[in-house]
């Protein structure tokens, strides 16, 4: 078995000190950082990313996942900008105003950066006008804004209209998700996107990104 191989199987496991022990054997090796990302780190929150859809994995088991890619991660990625390494796409992600949920917008946020986006998480409660400030500087393509509860629902179609009046709406794609939303919404608030879990979160993304 390859190294970048042996990467993604210690990932699924969960086992973050041996993730980082092999990073840094495959570096040593002359392995690019580039190739243990979208071969060793990548695959392997794919796989964990089908077995959370399938119902064979839990949030426990993909937060311990996700603890053992970044194990990986936080060593390739200050290399990343030597060697030339493009993210898939820029994300800005955040729970919205006057919500303080974080754990499904925590793992939509992992499974973002497992599938190779540049994600700049947010946190919670974030109000219309910080999402239009990220937009603004111009350093994202995508927003994902979540919700768990109903009454918080509507700051994501406020956001949206702020994003219109600054004349930026066309500047970015818009994901929204949380367990009250639905398609329907997303359709009503004018999103342009819509995901029910955090695996499928990263389909809409690269969807969305065109990828």
């Amino acid at each position: 078995m390859s190294i970048v191989n042996e990467i993604s199987e210690a990932l699924l496991v969960g086992n973050a000190a041996k993730v980082k022990e092999l990073t840094e054997k495959a570096l040593g090796e002359g392995v690019s950082p580039k190739d243990i990302i979208q071969q060793g780190l990548i695959p392997g929150m794919g796989v964990v990313g089908v077995k959370f859809k399938n119902n064979e994995y839990y949030v426990p088991e993909v937060l311990i996942a996700a603890r053992a890619m970044h194990a990986g991660l936080n060593i390739v990625k200050p290399m990343l900008a030597d060697s030339g390494m493009e993210p898939v796409g820029r994300i800005a992600i955040g729970t919205v105003k006057g919500d303080l949920h974080d754990i499904g917008k925590n793992l939509v946020a992992m499974m973002l950066e497992g599938a190779g986006f540049d994600v700049n998480d947010l946190g919670i409660d974030v109000t219309a006008d910080k999402f239009v400030e990220v937009v603004k500087d111009g350093s994202v393509d995508v927003i994902a804004m979540s919700a768990l509860l109903t009454t918080t629902m509507p700051s994501m179609a406020d956001t949206i209209k702020a994003l219109e009046a600054a004349g930026l709406r066309d500047k970015v794609k818009i994901m929204i998700g949380g367990a009250p939303v639905t398609q329907n919404y997303a359709d009503e608030i004018g999103a342009d996107g819509y995901s029910a879990d955090a695996a499928s979160a990263v389909d809409t993304a690269k969807e969305l990104m065109g990828v």
